[in-house]
């Protein structure tokens, strides 16, 4: 069955262990290879990524497409990473005495 890249727009993505991942909002092409390379969720749960950041799923991870799309792979929760501050930063600043 071939379904047309536009038909997956709106349609729910899960993960392998059935966890809704979010709705597809838009597909990544990749134009010189003339293929789909991603599916794009702007909302994704906050179960599975942190404070419901976007994520590009990509494409090799899926599974099934039907009424909705199966994937077969997906981290059991996506974080990102914090920025290291440096240690300048974190200490605590000097006191100026007092005349």
């Amino acid at each position: 069955m071939l379904v047309e890249m536009t038909e997956l727009l709106g349609r729910q993505l899960y993960t392998p262990d059935g966890r809704l991942l979010g709705e597809i909002d838009n597909v990544v092409v990749d134009v010189e290879g003339s293929k789909i390379d991603g599916l794009y969720i702007a909302e994704s749960s906050p179960l599975l990524v942190d404070d419901s950041k976007p994520v590009n799923v990509p494409y090799r991870w899926v599974s099934a497409v039907n009424d909705v799309v199966l994937l077969k792979y997906f981290p059991k929760r996506v974080s990102m990473k914090r920025p290291a501050r440096a240690a300048k930063e974190e200490a605590p600043p000097t006191p100026v005495p007092a005349r």
